[in-house]
């Protein structure tokens, strides 16, 4: 069964995660697009490509070009579909309390 996926968006209309894809090179947009795409039609899909992050938040990974990560951090939101939440490049070797805390908060949201 494939997944469908859906950006997550704020109460003033805003999408953060179309933005920041928007905002990549098309070289990076289509690799991160690519991984989003292999969750959707490969769930479940382990390491090193997606991993949990617990409590139902899931992350995507996928190498970008300058030596840098993006990660793109989902919830499912019913059997097949999944919110994506937020997205980041990946500067340390651990993610980052406060990107885990927004994508929760964004969860918590439940604006898909």
């Amino acid at each position: 069964m494939e997944l469908v996926a859906r950006f997550y968006v704020t109460d003033a209309g805003n999408d953060p995660v179309r933005d920041w894809f928007k905002a990549l090179s098309k070289t990076d947009k289509v690799a991160m697009g690519k991984a989003v795409q292999r969750v959707q039609i490969g769930w479940p899909v382990g390491r090193p490509l997606c991993g949990s992050l617990g409590d139902g938040l899931y992350e995507v990974r996928q190498d970008l070009s300058d030596n840098r990560t993006g990660r793109v951090l989902f919830c499912f939101t019913g059997k097949s579909q999944i919110v994506l939440l937020h997205a980041f490049i990946k500067k340390t070797q651990k993610i980052p309390p406060a990107e885990i805390d927004l994508a929760r908060k964004r969860m918590k949201g439940g604006r898909p």
